[in-house]
């Protein structure tokens, strides 16, 4: 039986940024995919990795991933390229999630940085990016558990990571159902005994999560999200 449903945020709450990435690469006069294939080129400790677990500042962050874009024959901007993150709501979604919350135990999983105030990371009152995400309000909202990489130390895909939701809510990992946009995130997730979905078309990956949880997650009638407390 289902107990709990695990999302990802950005991708499966959030659309996904890969079309931004896309743009990005054809305004810059980039190859098609280089910054997919300089995000998984040594994924356990290139940049965005160190980022993710909260090893480098921001900053240093930027430094280290112009240099590896420029080893791999291209120019980028990082702050430009990590504005891309910013996906838009996905109402169903979210729909959904308030539905398992009504019934199930909920937790998001996301790999993030800490950003602070003034381009300066060094300063006073760090916050992660989903604590100064204009969604921010949505994870109080729906999850129960919120596990954040910058947070833990630890980030998607490593096993460590799921054990870490687990605990926070209590269950065993066969008891949870686990949406992410990313198959190498949903492997280690699925070997551990969790349900996974592969977040592709939103509105399939929903009606899989219904199969899963055995309830209704979708209306006629969606809107735009309630932030409010």
């Amino acid at each position: 039986m289902i107990r709990a449903a695990l999302f990802d945020f950005g991708g499966v709450i959030l659309s996904s940024p890969f079309e931004a990435f896309a743009r990005y690469e054809r305004e810059r006069d980039l190859a098609d995919g280089f910054l997919r294939r300089l995000n998984s080129t040594r994924p356990d400790d290139n940049a965005w990795a160190q980022l993710e677990r909260g090893h480098v500042s921001f900053d240093a962050f930027c430094r280290l991933y112009e240099e590896e874009a420029r080893a791999a024959g291209g120019e980028v901007d990082a702050r430009e390229v990590m504005a891309l993150l910013a996906g838009d709501v996905r109402p169903a979604m979210v729909e959904a999630v308030r539905r398992c919350h009504e019934r199930l135990k909920t937790a998001c999983l996301t790999n993030n940085w800490v950003a602070a105030d003034d381009h300066d990371t060094s300063a006073p009152g760090e916050r992660s990016d989903v604590d100064a995400s204009p969604h921010a309000g949505l994870l109080a909202d729906l999850f129960d558990v919120v596990v954040e990489s910058s947070k833990v130390g630890v980030r998607k895909p490593d096993p460590r990571f799921y054990e870490l939701a687990c605990e926070e809510l209590a269950i065993e990992p066969r008891d949870a159902v686990f949406l992410d946009d990313i198959g190498v995130n949903l492997k280690p997730a699925r070997a551990m005994g969790m349900t996974t979905i592969k977040v592709v078309d939103p509105d399939v990956a929903i009606a899989e999560l219904e199969s899963v949880v055995g309830f209704p997650l979708r209306s006629s009638d969606v809107g735009s999200p309630d932030v409010s407390p």
